[in-house]
C-alpha cells in the first residue's frame, strides 16, 4: 500500500515525497493506520525500520493546523535521540505551518526558553531538562494531545522512569499514547497499565533476533593482543565506516586515541563529550569525514547512521540485549553489513547470555595471517575450541533448556 492510500494529510505526502519515501515499511504499514484512528499504540521492531516516521506521519497528519500547545511531547532517553527525531520532524513537516521544539539536558536554557515562550506544536525532549522546565513555569503540558514514550527501555535502563511518570500527571488523561521499546520488563509492563488504555501491540520481527542482513562472527583472542588485532581487522577489512563499541569511556578515549595513531579518521562518542563535540562527532561520521567511530552504549539504540558497513565490538556487552543493539547499527533498511566482536577468556560468560538470548551459536573465526598467543580459547592445535551447544543447538535434539538463575 502506498502512502497516499493511508489516510495521511496531503502536506505530510508532499514531505514523504520530497524526502524520497515511496512505500510504508512493515512497522508504519501497521501503526499508523492505528495511530490515526485514535489506538494507543505498543510498538517493537528491530532497528532500521522506520519506526519514527510510524508515529510521526500520522500524528503530523492529524494536527493539521497551528493551534496553542504544545500538542505533542516526544520524550527520548538521550540528547542525540532527541535531536534525531527532532529533525525526522522538520523534514516531514516541511510543507505544514507546524512549528517544533527540542528540550535537552548539556546545553544553556535561553534558546530552549525563547522557544517555549513563542509556543510550539510539537515538543521533542529528554526527561531530566523537560522537568527543569515544568519546574520552573517555562514549559507546560495541559495542551498535550499525543504523548510519545521512544525507547522506554532505555529511559528504564537509564534510570528516567520516575520523571517519566511525573512528566505523564502533567499530560491531560485523555490524550493518544504511542510507547515504543524494544523489551517490556514489568517496570514498563506497569507503566502500561498505568498510562495507556486498551493499546494495540505491533510487533514486527523477533526482537531477540539480529538482522537477517547482518554476518556476526566472534574472534577469540587473548586480552593482550586485542589491540594488536583490532589494528590487523582495520588494515585487512574492506570497509566504508566502522563504529567500534567500547565499555567505558575511558576505554573508547584510549582506543580513539590509538587508532588516531595509526592514521585512521576516527571521532569518539561518549556521554563525557560535551554536546558540541558529540554533534561534531556524529555529523563528521555521517558525512564521512570519520571513517570510524568510537562509542560506549549511547551509540547502540535509535541513532540514525546510514551506511555502516561494519561494527566491531571491542568489549563484549555484559547485557545480551545491548548486543543486538550494536550490530543493529550495520545491515540496516535492508543493506548487508558484518559485525565482529572480540572475545577473551573473561568474555566466555557473557558470549553464552547473548547467544541464549538470541537463540543461536555465534560463529568463532580467526583471522588469516594474524600471530595468535596460544590461550584456553584455543585447542592445543591452534584451533578454536568448540563451546557447549546453546539454545538454538539444545531445541534442535529435542532437550529442555532450563535458563541459568542470577
Amino acid at each position: 500500500m502506498p502512502f497516499r492510500q493511508m489516510g495521511l494529510s496531503a502536506p505530510v505526502i508532499e514531505g514523504i515525497q520530497a524526502m524520497g519515501y515511496t512505500e510504508p515499511t512493515p512497522i508504519q504499514l501497521r501503526a499508523i493506520p492505528l495511530i490515526l484512528s485514535g489506538r494507543d499504540v505498543i510498538g517493537s521492531a528491530q532497528t532500521g525500520t522506520g519506526k519514527t516516521a510510524a508515529f510521526a506521519l500520522p500524528i503530523l497528519s492529524k494536527l493539521d493546523q497551528p493551534a496553542p500547545g504544545p500538542r505533542v511531547l516526544v520524550l527520548e532517553p538521550t540528547r542525540e535521540l532527541a535531536a534525531q527525531v527532532e529533525t525526522a520532524f522538520r523534514a516531514l513537516s516541511r510543507f505544514t505551518q507546524l512549528s517544533i521544539g527540542l528540550v535537552y539536558g548539556g546545553v544553556g536554557y535561553g534558546q530552549q526558553n525563547d522557544s517555549l515562550r513563542k509556543g510550539v506544536d510539537i515538543l521533542i525532549a529528554t526527561p531530566g531538562r523537560l522537568l527543569d522546565h515544568l519546574q520552573r513555569g517555562t514549559a507546560r503540558l495541559n495542551r498535550v494531545e499525543y504523548l510519545v514514550l521512544d525507547e522506554a527501555d532505555r529511559m528504564l535502563d537509564m534510570g528516567f522512569l520516575p520523571d517519566v511518570r511525573r512528566i505523564i500527571e502533567r499530560c491531560p488523561a485523555q490524550r493518544h499514547t504511542s510507547l515504543f521499546s524494544a523489551t517490556v520488563p514489568p517496570d514498563i509492563a506497569a507503566l502500561i497499565k498505568w498510562a495507556m488504555k486498551n493499546p494495540e501491540v505491533v510487533e514486527i520481527g523477533a526482537r531477540r533476533s539480529p538482522a537477517e542482513t547482518v554476518k556476526h562472527v566472534i574472534y577469540p583472542v587473548v586480552d593482550e593482543q586485542k589491540n594488536d588485532l583490532l589494528l590487523a581487522l582495520l588494515q585487512q577489512v574492506n570497509f566504508d565506516s566502522v563504529i567500534i563499541f567500547c565499555r567505558t569511556r575511558h576505554r573508547a578515549d584510549r582506543i580513539g586515541s590509538l587508532l588516531k595513531k595509526n592514521n585512521h579518521a576516527v571521532a569518539i562518542l561518549h556521554s563525557d563529550r560535551t554536546q558540541k563535540e558529540r554533534e561534531q562527532a556524529l555529523k563528521g561520521f555521517r558525512d564521512g569525514l570519520f571513517e570510524v567511530l568510537v562509542a560506549t552504549d549511547i551509540a547502540a539504540r535509535g541513532l540514525d547512521i546510514p551506511d555502516v558497513s561494519h561494527v566491531i565490538n571491542y568489549d563484549v556487552p555484559q547485557h545480551p540485549e545491548d548486543y543486538v543493539h550494536r550490530i543493529g547499527r550495520t545491515g540496516r533498511a535492508q543493506t548487508e553489513g558484518d559485525a565482529f566482536t572480540l572475545m577473551a577468556v573473561a568474555d566466555k560468560s557473557h558470549v553464552a547470555d547473548i547467544e541464549r538470548y538470541i537463540g543461536q551459536k555465534i560463529e568463532r573465526t580467526k583471522l588469516e595471517g594474524f600471530s595468535y598467543q596460544q590461550s584456553v580459547l584455543f585447542a592445543a592445535d591452534g584451533s578454536i575450541r568448540k563451546d557447549k551447544p546453546v539454545l538454538g543447538a539444545l531445541l534442535r535434539r529435542g532437550r529442555t533448556f532450563r535458563p541459568r538463575r542470577r
